[in-house]
């Protein structure tokens, strides 16, 4: 079964919005990924899954690094030029750079990072997995720098979000019973 891009199975998933940046035989480039997570603590490695024949995607297999902006819900115009079109057709950092958005150089790998993002990642590509129609790209993190000021923008249903109201816990009683039913349920060791 496929889930197809724009499918209400698939808009029912959140993200939020990686802002790759790369270079290499496309040129400097950047494009909006709403697959970007964190998947392991030491060593930290940081996994984006990218279509196959994207120009990110032959710009990280050419140089084996990437960065990773994680889009402020104040950057939504870069987000969008970021997806709108193909690195292979368009300099979208010129782009941005003339509608007088901010890059600025990595210092460990040769790419631009989007200035004033929640979080700004340098990675050098550990692994690379291709899976259906898209490849995962795992970076091994080099240099990390964090604007605590700033708060991610949220992506679902095919529309950027600001974070709202925070969700409470359950109550100190309810988890002391839940707590004592994992107890009661707990499974004998083999």
């Amino acid at each position: 079964m496929d889930l197809p891009w724009g499918d209400i199975k698939t808009q029912k998933f959140v993200t939020n919005v990686g802002l790759i940046t790369s270079n290499g035989p496309h040129g400097n480039n950047i494009m909006a990924a709403e697959w970007t997570h964190h998947i392991s603590y030491s060593p930290g490695l940081i996994a984006v899954s990218i279509g196959t024949g994207k120009a990110t995607a032959e710009n990280i297999e050419k140089t084996k690094e990437f960065g990773i902006s994680i889009c402020a819900d104040d950057q939504i115009e870069i987000a969008a030029v970021s997806g709108s079109s193909s690195g292979k057709n368009v300099d979208k950092i010129k782009v941005l750079q003339e509608l007088g958005h901010q890059l600025y150089k990595a210092r460990k790998i040769n790419v631009f990072m989007v200035k004033d993002a929640v979080l700004n990642l340098e990675c050098k590509l550990k692994e690379q997995i291709s899976s259906g129609d898209h490849i995962l790209f795992i970076g091994e993190l080099l240099e990390a720098n964090v604007h605590e000021n700033k708060t991610p923008a949220v992506y679902h249903k095919g529309k950027f979000w600001k974070f709202g109201e925070n969700l409470p816990r359950p109550t100190d009683e309810r988890i002391a019973y839940i707590k004592k039913l994992a107890e009661k349920h707990a499974k004998a060791e083999n």
